[in-house]
């Protein structure tokens, strides 16, 4: 059974991890610093934040921006949960734009249409790995007061270029702050695991606070206990500016990232000639629409097409079920965020609010696509795919 996502863990991968299992430290310890330095190294940011995963990553990200209850958090209506729930976590309101229906990202113009006054926040997210214009979308932003979080949990690896000049994801300068995720679907993985980078100082200085309890073990961040007596700043002192939560990363986690990110261009070379072979080899095929194809580099996390179910005449679980039968694994992504129960009940929400997402939720279905497949196996998913619509 091809799955459509799983990761790729090699002997080096595994020589990491029993390196740090046998080290002084399972948690917070070197591995993590050295995860992060090589993280931000890689994608060109100032900082990078490591933390227990990326709906965690969201979650601090949005807090760090200082986003209040009653302020609103726009986001696309396609993508997971967490680019929204990050505004519930904070009492902030989460609402949603509509996506190009070409990219699947939302864009200026699906923003400024789902546009309120009291947007603080702008969680674009890179779909299946391809960018967002976040030149453009960064400009709509600084006009209109919000912060830019971008949520790259399927993009890293992926690059844009703006002005003649290329910047990795993660590192670029039109987000404040950038998210990602190290599940094990994802392009580089460390079990569970996530991370915020950011180029700004304040920014990273407040992520860390939340990340660990609020608490600060630096004497310069220190502003006394209060008590009417001398300080005294030894070894086992700390304090608590802020409430966090322990959101933090272990050691082991982060050994088996950094010798992953060693492999981030070949994970990434490789989705890209999987998903040329898919783009050559699906051409013709009346009922199936591709992904579109983009000028610069793009970490592929997910190849979904499009399929007209009812112009074929079967509906998306059969369809499913068949290319199993073919040892073919398939998946949705996703169902638009704003008709979840939640949303709906919370808010008013309802169908029409983003006619693009919905129409592409209705059509989409997620292809096996990770390095480790190999030739022959993209020409069974290609043939599996054939034998199901043709």
């Amino acid at each position: 059974m091809l799955p459509y996502g799983r990761q790729s863990i090699n002997k080096d991968d595994i020589a990491a991890v029993v390196d740090a299992l046998h080290s002084d430290f399972l948690t917070t310890g070197p591995c993590v610093e050295s995860f992060e330095k090589a993280l931000a190294e890689s994608c060109g940011a100032k900082h990078a934040i490591a933390v227990a995963n990326g709906t965690a990553a969201l979650h601090i990200a949005t807090l760090a921006a200082g986003l209040k209850p009653g302020q609103r958090l726009l986001t696309s209506a396609n993508t997971f949960l967490a680019s929204a729930n990050c505004a519930e976590f904070v009492g902030a309101i989460a609402d949603f734009a509509d996506i190009d229906p070409h990219t699947h990202n939302v864009t200026t113009e699906t923003l400024r249409a789902a546009w309120c006054d009291d947007v603080r926040v702008i969680v674009p997210v890179d779909f299946a790995g391809r960018p967002c214009e976040m030149p453009v979308i960064s400009d709509l932003a600084r006009e209109r007061g919000a912060l830019v979080i971008e949520d790259a949990s399927h993009a890293i690896g992926s690059e844009l270029t703006h002005g003649g000049k290329t910047y990795k994801i993660g590192g670029h300068p039109w987000a404040d702050m950038t998210t990602f995720s190290f599940h094990p679907v994802k392009t580089v993985t460390t079990g569970e695991g996530g991370a915020i980078l950011t180029n700004n100082d304040k920014l990273a200085d407040r992520c860390r606070l939340f990340r660990n309890h609020g608490m600060v073990r630096t004497a310069g961040q220190f502003q006394g206990l209060g008590n009417g007596t001398t300080n005294e700043f030894g070894p086992w002192y700390y304090e608590m500016l802020t409430v966090g939560f322990n959101y933090r990363v272990t050691d082991f986690q982060c050994a088996l990232g950094l010798s992953q990110i060693k492999r981030l261009d070949s994970f990434t070379t490789r989705r890209q000639q999987i998903v040329n072979a898919y783009q050559a080899q699906f051409t013709g095929l009346r009922s199936l629409s591709l992904p579109a194809t983009n000028n610069c580099r793009t970490g592929w996390h997910l190849f979904v097409v499009e399929i007209d179910f009812a112009k074929l005449g079967k509906s998306r679980t059969q369809v499913m079920a068949e290319l199993r039968q073919r040892g073919v694994g398939t998946q949705v992504h996703y169902i638009p965020v704003h008709l979840q129960p939640y949303y709906r009940n919370k808010y008013g929400y309802a169908a029409s609010k983003c006619p693009v997402a919905e129409r592409y939720y209705t059509r989409c279905l997620s292809l096996p696509l990770f390095p480790a497949m190999t030739d022959c196996d993209v020409h069974r998913v290609v043939q599996a795919v054939r034998e199901v619509i043709a």
